[in-house]
């Protein structure tokens, strides 16, 4: 039987190669009209004034700490649940990462716990929508407000998802997306930062860019051409190039109809699992409404279970294992009860736009075999 991964891209690949074409044949590929775009598009789509395309989520992360004045001495508080840039954007700034605790049933930041690690040096909560389901925005808001800090949404998983009908990533200060290949807007890689705050905007546009202050395309290309620029600040090379952003456009319009599919295939696996006391399914709040990134399960045999189905051509994963127990967080201390409970049990099961459905019929199948095979009530 033909293996099944976790995840894989689902491309619109006549629009994204009519779209090449016309770049193609304009000599132009790098940071220029497309991206402008596809940035223009994408702050439409999320409800925002403005967005600013770079190479990675990572990136922007990074920058929405940077463009905060995050610096030497300041605290950031994040979940460990979750990819490790999270938490490596606050010590790109020098800062500490703080680490807070978990829900256990949504995997999303705990309000709780965000609220018993703030102190004077807080300056920033970065809060991740763990597999496309919103954490608790309106209570986050009010909690930053009354302590003067700022809120970043880490809406890597989050693409086209909502909370309360608004679109993740318009909530708070800025939000940042990531389009990695295994993401619901796959361009291959990439990241965008959206926000409705002008001065930042203004200062992420010239960071992006090593602090430059025109791009290529700005100097060369519009009425007369410049060579000169000015470099006032430290700035990194994060920006998007128009390959990566016509991608982006053409993957925009499809975004919908993919997280439709996504959420019915995820529905199938409920109807699947239920009665199964021991599988947990995810989770959607009423207040939600999920881009279904992923679909983890919690069993008590998780690593027994990976390798069972990996025996049967099926690939399923972590996701993930709390980033604080890194090397490079050594010197921070955590104490997070449920994420260090609930993680031993995660396990990510396939799902993509792409999966049909015997496809995941014979995953579901395996899953409750193996259950049958070891007893599992």
């Amino acid at each position: 039987m033909k293996p099944i991964p976790i995840f894989r891209a689902k491309m619109d690949k006549k629009e994204i190669l009519s779209g090449l074409e016309k770049i193609f044949d304009s000599g132009y590929v790098g940071l220029g009209p497309k991206t402008k775009e596809f940035e223009q598009k994408f702050a439409n789509y999320i409800g925002v004034r403005y967005a600013v395309a770079l190479n990675s989520c990572t990136a922007a992360l990074h920058l929405a700490c940077l463009s905060l004045g995050i610096k030497k001495g300041d605290e950031v508080i994040v979940p460990s649940m979750t990819f490790v840039s999270t938490a490596l954007a606050p010590l790109y700034c020098e800062a500490k990462p703080v680490f807070a605790d978990i829900e256990k049933d949504t995997l999303c930041i705990d309000l709780r716990e965000i609220e018993k690690k703030i102190t004077k040096k807080t300056r920033a909560i970065i809060v991740m929508h763990y597999g496309g389901h919103a954490c608790k925005m309106d209570e986050v808001l009010k909690l930053a407000k009354k302590h003067g800090i700022c809120v970043i949404e880490d809406a890597a998983h989050a693409c086209g998802a909502k909370y309360k009908n608004k679109k993740l990533g318009s909530i708070g200060k800025m939000g940042c997306f990531s389009f990695h290949a295994v993401k619901n807007l796959p361009t291959g890689d990439g990241g965008m930062i959206t926000t409705n705050d002008k001065k930042l905007y203004e200062k992420l546009l010239k960071l992006r860019w090593v602090g430059i202050d025109k791009s290529t395309w700005q100097r060369s290309y519009q009425k007369k051409y410049s060579w000169h620029y000015s470099v006032d600040e430290l700035g990194f090379k994060y920006h998007m190039n128009d390959i990566t952003a016509v991608i982006g456009i053409a993957q925009l319009k499809v975004l919908d109809k993919h997280n439709l599919i996504r959420r019915k295939l995820a529905k199938m696996y409920d109807k699947a699992f239920e009665n199964k006391k021991w599988i947990e399914i995810p989770v959607e709040k009423n207040y939600v409404f999920s881009s279904r990134h992923n679909y983890v399960i919690k069993v008590g045999q998780r690593d027994k279970l990976n390798r069972y189905l990996a025996s049967r051509g099926i690939s399923s994963g972590v996701h993930y294992e709390p980033v604080h127990r890194y090397k490079v967080f050594n010197g921070t201390k955590s104490t997070l009860a449920v994420t260090e409970k609930v993680w031993k049990n995660l396990l990510t099961l396939p799902l993509f736009p792409d999966l049909k459905k015997e496809e995941l019929e014979r995953i579901a199948k395996e899953v409750l075999k193996f259950g049958e095979i070891n007893n599992l009530s």
